[in-house]
């Protein structure tokens, strides 16, 4: 397996057979103790900051997460709106109806959340500030990529946060070592190293860069092993 880490790894995850069940489900639950675990929220937190601060620090805020799962890593979008007096709205989307339906119990006691079932195809344009996708991009192989991120960014007014993970032997050891300590379900033990091995490298971003001509791409690598993407129109 690390050895075929110097490219990404073409094989689907199961998750993304949205296959309808009980352990689809758990595993959207199990999915947010891997993300507490792994630092999920904080490069979605730090891309957010970025655009926020690029457009002028507005006091309205519109965020839309795509392929949101539970939407968890929200958490910290809404704990830094209230540090900074913004207003929020977070809007959910996952084609998923197992992660729609863990997202609705997690945030429901949160009017700031909506929660929607729908895909990429299903968002008119122009309709959230700031698009985020955490762990998204890698579903996505290499061609398809440059295809889906414009279509992130006419969904978006200001731009749109990625953060992904660096596909690296340490994460992958690390994640295939943990998804075995702390869930027996078998979408996170299977799919949770194969996201590692789909993942990015800085040359991936690089070559998706050269890809979008007419957009900024920006991205820094954040810990643990992952990867804050943000992109944006040329012309703002």
């Amino acid at each position: 397996m690390i050895g075929s880490l110097r490219e990404r790894d073409q094989r689907k995850e199961w998750m993304d057979e949205v296959r309808a069940g009980r352990e689809l489900q758990e595993a959207y639950r199990h999915l947010r103790r891997l993300n507490k675990i792994f630092g999920a929220s904080a490069p979605v937190l730090y891309g957010v900051r970025q655009l926020w601060s690029s457009f002028g620090k507005p006091n309205k805020l519109t965020v839309l997460d795509i392929g949101a799962g539970s939407g968890d890593v929200n958490k910290q979008l809404l704990r830094f709106a209230d540090r900074h007096q913004i207003e929020m709205r977070i809007i959910l989307i996952d084609r998923s109806e197992e992660a729609c339906m863990e997202a609705r119990q997690y945030f429901h006691s949160e009017p700031r959340v909506e929660v929607r079932s729908g895909d990429l195809r299903s968002i008119p344009p122009h309709c959230a500030d700031i698009v985020t996708a955490s762990q998204f991009a890698h579903h996505f192989s290499s061609a398809e990529l440059p295809a889906m991120v414009e279509r992130l960014v006419s969904i978006s007014r200001f731009g749109v946060v990625i953060s992904d993970i660096h596909r690296h032997p340490i994460p992958w050891a690390a994640v295939w070592l943990v998804t075995r300590l702390v869930s027996r379900n078998p979408f996170i033990r299977h799919d949770g190293p194969l996201s590692v091995a789909r993942g990015f490298r800085a040359a991936d971003w690089r070559a998706l860069n050269e890809a979008l001509p007419g957009y900024n791409l920006n991205y820094a690598w954040r810990p643990l092993f992952r990867y804050a993407v943000t992109v944006s129109r040329q012309n703002g």
